[in-house]
């Protein structure tokens, strides 16, 4: 299978080939509203006065609550680390098909995946991108080419960590739990960290193609970033909003759980190639994930999802289409 980005640079591509077109008219409602995403000062969680802080972490549930997404600013991670990661990333891509073929997954857990669509053995539509896909923690794997990317995927990847894990404790508390109740249930400190860089390159026809189709994301949350061009949707009260516009050096992020797991996609452009990177942090591959016991109510229904371990849950998204339906519903009760 060749890449989108070698096809596009063949100068072969006048329209988009019949295998990656896309039905988007069931679920193309756009907001026709300029609706506000929450905004939440990370900075306020560690730094901030203890009326401060209490009142970002209401803020984060209600993000979560309502929406099971928001954007995150103050939050430390330099700014030439992100714009250092984003070159790094071009680079990787712009090696020639030979040289990325080494870095070629076969298996879902393969420490390192370089491909194209999603799961092209069961995709009834290809989409508009290119990935790699890196398995970070608990052991670190990243492409020992171009020179020095593996160096600047790992420090991206210990400070994005450490944002996450603020934001995780943060969750925690807005549901009501202990700071750590989270991160020691699931062993986050040993847990689980895969980042994927999502390349979309131009598209002759982006009206017939997608980028990613409407899906939700597995593990506690996932921290996105992107670079100028933008292509993310979340829905948002059955209709998309287009994440256009984020402060400078932020990061947007989508939660799962008792809050709202998002569902969200990402469309093409005519213009220029968009690059993206989701890290998806978990516990690890074989704990067993369940609702917290503090959060069932055994009264009116108790546990609406059953146990499963993360490993599998990632083998029955994997074995699946995306589809709009979020994986959670299989393993709904």
């Amino acid at each position: 299978m060749f890449s989108i980005k070698s096809q596009v640079e063949s100068g072969c591509l006048t329209s988009v080939p019949p295998r990656y077109v896309f039905d988007k008219s069931s679920s193309d409602c756009i907001s026709s509203e300029a609706e506000t995403i929450p905004t939440i000062d990370v900075s306020l969680l560690t730094f901030g006065t203890p009326d401060q802080r209490s009142k970002v972490i209401q803020d984060i549930g209600n993000a979560c609550r309502d929406w099971g997404f928001f954007i995150i600013i103050n939050h430390g991670v330099p700014e030439t680390l992100r714009d250092e990661m984003l070159k790094g990333c071009q680079s990787f891509f712009n090696q020639t098909e030979e040289e990325k073929k080494e870095f070629s997954g076969k298996q879902l857990f393969d420490p390192i995946s370089y491909g194209t669509s999603f799961n092209t053995n069961i995709d009834s539509s290809f989409f508009w991108r290119d990935y790699l896909k890196m398995w970070v923690r608990p052991n670190f794997r990243a492409p020992h080419k171009p020179a020095g990317f593996s160096e600047t995927v790992r420090e991206y990847c210990k400070r994005s960590q450490e944002v996450a894990s603020e934001l995780v404790r943060g969750i925690s508390e807005s549901l009501g739990l202990e700071e750590r109740y989270i991160e020691k249930t699931y062993d986050l400190e040993v847990g689980s960290q895969l980042l994927v860089v999502n390349l979309y390159p131009p598209c002759p026809e982006p009206e017939v193609a997608i980028g990613l189709p409407p899906h939700t994301d597995h593990g506690i949350l996932t921290l996105l970033m992107q670079n100028e061009l933008p292509g993310l949707q979340v829905m948002h009260n059955g209709k998309w909003v287009p994440v256009n516009d984020s402060p400078p050096n932020s990061f947007l992020i989508l939660t799962n759980g008792k809050y709202k797991s998002v569902v969200h996609r990402a469309v093409v452009n005519n213009k220029d190639a968009r690059i993206s990177l989701g890290t998806a942090y978990g516990p690890p591959l074989d704990t067993v994930v369940s609702p917290a016991p503090e959060l069932v109510d055994c009264e009116s229904h108790g546990s609406r999802y059953r146990g499963i371990k993360y490993r599998d849950y990632l083998v029955l998204q994997k074995a699946n289409q995306l589809d709009r339906k979020s994986c959670l519903d299989r393993v709904r009760i």
